[in-house]
């Protein structure tokens, strides 16, 4: 087997995708994947070597993805809008040997000093190169090559989440887990999937959601996808109703934004059948709303990276606006007390998950790896859930400190890191607290070394040089000291 396979039994002639206007069709696809592969054999790209994506959502993404996989190699897909330094450290976090750089990318990419960078070798352009860097035409004109097989546990994925420190690490996820997951949510419709959809491809594919459940399901099932590089309120729904997008999943800020629109018509999503919102929790007014004025039910789930990702959903259970809904069929989940046992109906406990589509662990950390996943195969998740008489479970906190903004996860630990750079400054600490757009941004408190004068614009500023924005605090406390117990550690919640 071999997860890029999902596209090869289609019909040459419809559609696969739809990007910059520019359509595909799954003839077309295989044509150029099979070219692109060839390409990468060219270049010495062996089965097993780290391969970076760098692209938004475009065709440069979905033909890289395929490729990649194709022979064996394994796909790194990465922000094309993080910072140079944040795309160092990933790069060399996994020895990525190779990059794959649509136009968004470019200008990260030539930010990036090569030289802390010894296992790059190749960076493969979309748009113009420059000296010894690769152009995508070139590895696409090369003899094509056949799909590798590979096994079910072979590593397919490297994506970066957390790990139970809180600090972003490369998660494994083989052919297998995706596989998996994505047979898992065309199950749920009980048709093997409709090759007539039309999915709407704004949820970012270096983010599981979009890689796996928006784009994964969509070419096994042979639908179609329409890939939307940045979300436009209007121009998404003028392409919503141009394509006559039929699967419409987004972010719960893609589905406040439209609420909150009052010049949109009622009908203004009438050939949407299925809506579905993750990545974070979605307000139950803002699903209100758009059912009553929209007649859309948008339904909600529970996933994360390290189960490829999905765990729960609510599709096609009764409809009840703050329910992550139940297990999908073959995963199983645990919600356990404090006391290491099963939680009573009604009363909180961490949801464990165990399943096909669990992960391998933590790319070179053992340590984390082992708090994460038991030796029984439980993956110990940190967030907590109660689950009701009808087996309907709701999310209601996290055991780990991590923020949320606008279904990206953000890690206290790397924004402290880079606040603690900063000359002047002798302690922080991070938390999230909730915003009206994005769900919650992240607020620092910095402790200043005295004689030190701070301004919250030079922290600000200071971060957006080194992280992704939405990273970056919008809020910073000068603080004369941070609320710790008695063991030293920080009190986030006291912050909060």
């Amino acid at each position: 087997m071999n997860l890029a396979s999902i596209i090869e039994p289609h019909d040459a002639a419809s559609v696969a995708l739809i990007s910059r206007g520019h359509v595909t069709t799954y003839g077309e696809l295989r044509d150029q994947v099979a070219g692109l592969r060839g390409g990468l054999v060219g270049l010495g790209i062996e089965a097993g070597d780290r391969v970076g994506i760098l692209c938004a959502n475009n065709w440069y993404f979905v033909s890289s993805y395929l490729a990649i996989l194709g022979i064996g190699a394994v796909a790194v897909p990465l922000n094309p809008l993080s910072p140079a330094r944040e795309l160092e450290r990933e790069l060399s976090a996994v020895g990525v040997r190779a990059v794959m750089v649509g136009p968004s990318g470019r200008a990260t990419i030539d930010a990036v000093n090569r030289d802390r960078l010894p296992a790059l070798e190749f960076v493969v352009h979309g748009e113009g190169h420059d000296g010894g860097d690769v152009h995508f035409n070139d590895l696409l004109r090369a003899e094509p090559v056949p799909l590798v097989s590979r096994e079910d546990d072979d590593l397919a994925v490297l994506i970066f989440t957390s790990g139970t420190a809180g600090s972003p690490k490369a998660a494994m996820l083989s052919h297998g887990n995706l596989l998996s997951s994505i047979d898992q949510v065309i199950a749920l419709r009980g048709d093997g999937g409709n090759h007539n959809d039309v999915g709407f491809g704004v949820l970012p594919l270096f983010h599981i959601f979009g890689l796996n459940v928006v784009l994964g399901t969509a070419l096994k099932a042979g639908a179609s996808v329409v890939l939307v590089e940045r979300f436009d309120p209007s121009s998404a729904v003028e392409a919503i109703q141009k394509y006559g997008v039929t699967v419409l999943a987004g972010a719960p800020t893609m589905w406040s934004t439209w609420a909150a629109m009052t010049d949109l018509a009622d009908d203004a999503f009438a050939t949407v059948g299925i809506a579905m919102s993750g990545a974070a929790a979605l307000d139950p007014q803002v699903a209100t709303a758009v059912r009553e004025r929209f007649g859309l039910e948008v339904g909600e789930g529970y996933g994360l990276t390290e189960a490829s990702p999905v765990v729960t959903t609510s599709f096609g259970l009764p409809w009840r606006p703050g329910s992550v809904g139940s297990a999908l069929d073959g995963v199983e989940i645990r919600l356990v007390d404090v006391d290491g046992e099963d939680a009573l109906v009604g009363d909180p406990g961490e949801i464990w998950v165990r399943g096909p589509n669990v992960f391998h662990g933590y790319w070179n950390d053992e340590e984390a790896t082992n708090a994460a996943l038991d030796a029984e195969g439980w993956l110990h998740t940190g967030d907590v859930a109660l689950v009701d008489d009808d087996g309907m479970i709701y999310l209601v906190d996290r055991a780990k400190d991590l923020i949320i903004v606008s279904g990206f996860n953000v890690f206290p630990a790397e924004v402290e890191e880079i606040i603690c750079e900063m000359p002047g400054v002798a302690e922080c600490a991070v938390v999230g607290v909730p915003h009206p757009h994005t769900g919650e941004s992240v607020k620092a408190f910095v402790v200043p070394t005295p004689g030190y004068a701070l301004e919250e614009d030079a922290v600000i500023e200071h971060c957006a040089d080194q992280l992704a924005r939405y990273k970056c605090p919008q809020k910073v406390n000068f603080v004369d000291a941070l609320p710790q117990n008695l063991s030293g550690k920080v009190l986030r919640r006291a912050l909060r």
